[in-house]
């Protein structure tokens, strides 16, 4: 299997440790520029598409395989250990911050640290957790994509992204959502947004940066603090930012914190 066409691979840096980044839902590769050059001259950085997205290999994509997002989890254990040198830490964004979580539980001890931006391991509100959206919300925001997904894509995406003042990055979102094939980018949304990972962040042992924006429509600031009181080693850091996407519309906060956090693993190969 050629994972750098499947994935759309691509590797640069040096560095004693790896890091991994793994975009979002209806996003790719290309929005981690902001954020992942600057830390090639310390990591070995390895970027890629989760099948479906981006340039990724839209001929590998299995609806059975990725129904769940344990699929995707799958294929990144793939690109750990194909491409990966030493301690590896997992830079996820939203979904892909619970793809990497399922990474984490099917292969022990591989993974040394996650760096969550945006995460929520549930969606939905229960009696006791909230997550930001009532189940009849989100049945209606699947209703509305599997009717009219590139309306959706233009009303939401800009909502998504907030950013205000940076309309250059709503735009971008946008147009990303609306070059993702619509069936696909539908699978996936109901992958996402109907997920349950509570029971998977419970008690993880890797350390985790937990890193959330203080307004967020997807994952408002409760689902970082919940994550933050389960994940017994966590740091939760709230950046100062309006949106989903701080990786792209406060990349400087989100470099100083990661740049903290990671310091551990700069010293030697292996992440002592």
């Amino acid at each position: 299997m050629n994972l750098v066409q499947r994935n759309n691979v691509k590797v640069s840096g040096q560095g004693p440790a790896t890091l991994v980044f793994s975009h979002g839902f209806g996003c790719d590769q290309s929005m981690w520029r902001y954020l992942a050059p600057s830390f090639a001259d310390r990591f070995k950085v390895v970027i890629y598409d989760l099948v479906g997205a981006g340039g990724s290999d839209l001929a590998a994509y299995d609806k059975i395989k990725y129904e769940r997002l344990s699929g995707y989890a799958v294929d990144l254990v793939d690109i750990i250990n194909q491409f990966a040198d030493g301690p590896v830490i997992l830079v996820g964004h939203s979904v892909s911050a619970m793809i990497g979580v399922l990474a984490d539980r099917q292969a022990p001890g591989r993974i040394a640290g996650h760096v969550m931006i945006g995460p929520s391991p549930c969606y939905i509100d229960t009696d006791d957790y909230v997550g930001g959206f009532k189940l009849k919300d989100i049945q209606s925001l699947l209703d509305t994509l599997d009717s009219n997904y590139l309306g959706w894509s233009s009303n939401m995406a800009p909502a998504i992204m907030g950013a205000p003042g940076q309309p250059a990055l709503g735009e971008e979102l946008t147009n990303s959502f609306c070059r993702t094939d619509p069936d696909i980018a539908k699978r996936f949304a109901r992958a996402t947004f109907m997920a349950d990972n509570r029971a998977d962040v419970n008690g993880l042992q890797t350390p985790t940066l937990i890193l959330q924006s203080t307004d967020d429509l997807i994952a408002p600031v409760a689902v970082g603090e919940y994550l933050h009181s389960v994940i017994p080693n966590s740091v939760l850091c709230l950046v100062d930012n309006v949106g989903h996407c701080p990786h792209m519309s406060a990349p400087g906060a989100c470099f100083d914190s990661m740049s903290t956090f990671l310091h551990q693993w700069e010293g030697s190969a292996n992440g002592a």
